[in-house]
């Protein structure tokens, strides 16, 4: 479980002397739920993220423990470290959207006929329960020949679930290269 500690001062001069220290400034919020401001070590942070099996995970600051979803997150424009991070606490039950992100599986086809696979939607919205929102969408794009996509429509949305893009917008897709 990742532990943080809780912020006293949430200024900028406090964020600062935190990320020099190595911390990761964060907000924890939700409806029904005071704000936390909090501060996590940067490494444990992101070791705990990529581990992750599920779309929540939990957290520890202070005495009170929290299951929680990245819902954005701030990177610094010219080391591309992150800055700062927004967590939404997951309350069991409570319909609300998640971000769920799109990984990819297999070689388009029509990358021999000159295409270039180009990713579109790297997250799609999704409302439900916590419980039944999936980890990740795992795309097969293998059939894809040049010029065809993958729609949101094309997606099925798991049970409890409802996909909030726009059922026309293309998430992947093959085009010409140039």
């Amino acid at each position: 479980m990742l532990e943080g500690i809780v912020r006293e001062s949430i200024g900028k001069s406090n964020a600062k002397k935190l990320r020099r220290d190595g911390y990761l400034v964060a907000n924890i919020y939700a409806n029904g739920v005071d704000n936390v401001h909090a501060a996590f070590k940067q490494g444990e942070f992101i070791r705990t993220v990529r581990r992750k099996e599920k779309l929540d995970f939990p957290v520890k600051v202070g005495d009170t423990e929290y299951n929680v979803v990245i819902q954005e997150y701030q990177l610094h424009p010219v080391t591309g470290e992150i800055m700062h991070v927004d967590l939404r606490v997951a309350i069991p039950g409570h319909v609300t959207d998640y971000l769920v992100p799109v990984e990819t599986v297999g070689l388009p086809k029509g990358i021999k006929n000159k295409g270039v696979l180009v990713i579109t939607k790297r997250r799609l919205r999704v409302r439900g329960p916590i419980e039944k929102i999936p980890a990740k969408f795992t795309l097969d794009v293998s059939d894809l020949d040049r010029d065809e996509s993958i729609l949101v429509r094309d997606i099925e949305a798991p049970e409890g679930c409802r996909l909030m893009d726009r059922p026309h917008v293309s998430v992947c897709g093959v085009i010409k290269a140039r």
